[in-house]
């Protein structure tokens, strides 16, 4: 298999970062006002961004894929169960950006939402198609043009003249904020080793994934957040429209939908390969750019606070056991069935997060249930020490 070189990797997880699901999220913020949003999506993104690092380095150390990388801790057959769980949220992440992919680009070119979710997922297969390793000169063009457009939004946004607008003092608690600011990189964990396994020097490409996919994703929230403060506006497609950015507004929703979207499809087919070794990952990945086609025609998903604290819930207390038992612990349960211990530990780990949703904390839930959970793996392995643990 071709290896992806470092600078490959930060182009994927940059075109993963521009996003128009992180602008709208931004939105979200705007009722705190620049300064405590800003402090907000900073320290959400430093919490959720150590954990997608560590979970990268994991699988470039390994060299094995997300999902594999999940049967070190859980087994073979306990793998399974987050594989599925993986591929599930992924057709749900598909779906997700393709209806705000669309229904951003009716809102400026109106000739039917389901005619864009068309557009959009034609390009998402040609994408798969092409396939990760060789997008070459294609990704490097489409970066390129999605780099010097957001710069121009941003110049629209905060060089146009108008007055910051006082917080509402509505909305989110600081808490809230931090916690949906972990939860976009919290969301790439079950996904960011699929690249980086496959990468000329793994560490390298992981570390430059993650400050690339951090920096750029921060920039997505105070765009969002800054539209709403200085132009009262939260439909990210108004603002363009009022901008007179016609056909470039069309080239920024159209390729930062296709660019983070296929990775979702993607990953789904690789973590589907670890389901069964009669799948095939790119027929599924362009099976799962169809699902999630028809799920965005049929399906209003204007509200995705939910599914994401879901995904949190799932994957946090998971990444946390992976990394006790890689990093601390050197434990390795590839080879057996399934670690009940781990599967036990996983699901106190996902009530606590459930339990800690309605506690406020300065640092949100995610990073209280991550260190409670890498306690328990610790605390568990000093009283019952593993049979066989990996030198």
């Amino acid at each position: 298999m071709k290896k992806t070189s470092t600078f490959q990797n930060a182009l994927i997880w940059f075109g993963a970062g521009v996003s128009l699901a992180e602008i709208l999220t931004g939105t979200a913020f705007a009722p705190l006002g620049m300064g405590k949003g800003l402090l907000a999506i900073v320290i959400g993104h430093i919490i959720g961004c150590a954990m997608m690092l560590l979970a990268g380095l994991i699988g470039g150390r390994t060299g094995r894929s997300a999902m594999e990388t999940v049967k070190m801790s859980f087994g073979q057959k306990g793998g399974l169960l987050f594989a599925l769980l993986n591929v599930l949220q992924l057709v749900g992440w598909t779906a997700i950006m393709i209806y705000d992919g669309a229904l951003a680009i009716g809102g400026i070119f109106n000739v039917g939402r389901w005619v864009w979710c068309l557009v959009i997922g034609g390009l998402i297969v040609l994408w798969i198609v092409v396939g990760i390793t060789d997008l070459g000169w294609i990704n490097k063009v489409t970066m390129a043009a999605l780099f010097v457009l957001t710069l121009v939004l941003c110049k629209v946004i905060f060089f146009s003249g108008n007055t910051m607008a006082a917080p509402s003092g509505e909305g989110l608690t600081f808490g809230a904020a931090v916690e949906l600011a972990v939860a976009m990189p919290l969301s790439w964990l079950p996904l960011i080793s699929d690249y980086t396994r496959e990468a000329e020097k793994p560490v390298r490409a992981t570390v430059a994934s993650v400050v690339t996919y951090g920096l750029v994703s921060c920039w997505m929230y105070v765009i969002g957040m800054g539209a709403a403060i200085f132009t009262g506006e939260y439909d990210i497609a108004a603002i363009m429209v009022k901008a007179g950015l016609g056909i470039a507004a069309l080239v920024i929703l159209v390729f930062s939908t296709v660019t983070t979207t296929f990775l979702d499809a993607w990953s789904a087919g690789i973590s589907a390969e670890s389901l069964s070794g009669k799948i095939n990952g790119k027929n599924t990945a362009i099976a799962v750019t169809v699902i999630g086609v028809a799920g965005a025609i049929i399906f209003p998903m204007d509200d995705i606070t939910n599914f994401l604290y879901l995904i949190g819930s799932v994957f946090a207390p998971m990444i946390a056991v992976q990394i006790a038992d890689h990093f601390l612990l050197k434990r390795d349960r590839f080879a057996v069935a399934a670690d009940s211990r781990n599967l036990v530990i996983w699901l106190v780990g996902f009530i606590a997060y459930r339990l800690l949703m309605s506690v406020d904390t300065p640092v949100g839930y995610t990073l209280p249930d991550m260190l409670l959970t890498v306690l328990l793996c610790v605390i568990v392995e000093k009283i019952r020490p593993t049979a066989q643990n990996r030198p």
